[in-house]
């Protein structure tokens, strides 16, 4: 990506997989959300249908650190408020016996939803952490950064016990396996 002016369409026409194939716009479209949302890039709308992307530039370490506070905090919030309310709810009406088939309940889907959400979001940011850690040279961001990577871990280690305990063994596995897909690589965002 050029530092300036990246047009979604070009970004299309340039991006090729190990391949050389295209990716698909869709795909395209929502990486470039999910950089905008952490802070990499920049989204510039100049008509209803122009658009186009610029890195973010980020000359003093404690805004990008801000920003990542930011995150953290708001989605800390919402998986708060999202485990207050499931807590003590069945999440699921019917597991079958393969485990692939559930069916959730409806008083606790959209609550649901919004804790997989936020959950996802800060394993993205843990991870965009993890690369700006090992990409960047300033030390004093790189120890800054390090404390927000260990607390969104602890989060996130604290929303898992929270929302797998005293519940069934089949709920606990699809629990698991709902959240453990949500993870990404470090470095890599999950589309």
């Amino acid at each position: 990506m050029k530092q300036e002016n990246n047009y979604e369409d070009d970004l299309w026409k340039t991006c090729l997989d190990e391949k050389g194939r295209r990716y698909r716009r869709k795909d395209i479209s929502n990486s470039l959300k999910k950089l905008a949302g952490l802070g990499f890039i920049k989204k510039i709308r100049i008509s209803g249908t122009d658009t186009y992307y610029n890195k973010m530039p980020y000359p003093n370490s404690d805004d990008y650190v801000g920003f990542v506070n930011n995150i953290m905090f708001s989605n800390e919030s919402k998986i708060k408020e999202s485990l207050k309310k499931l807590e003590s709810k069945k999440i699921f009406v019917d597991i079958s016996k393969d485990l692939n088939s559930y069916k959730l309940a409806n008083q606790s889907k959209a609550n649901y939803e919004k804790l997989l959400e936020a959950f996802s979001n800060l394993t993205e940011l843990a991870s965009a952490i993890q690369l700006v850690k090992d990409t960047s040279t300033d030390e004093g961001l790189k120890k800054k950064l390090k404390i927000c990577h260990l607390e969104i871990m602890e989060t996130l280690n604290e929303t898992s016990e929270k929302i797998i305990r005293d519940r069934k063994s089949n709920e606990m596995i699809v629990l698991q396996r709902r959240f453990s897909g949500r993870i990404p690589n470090p470095g890599f965002l999950k589309l």
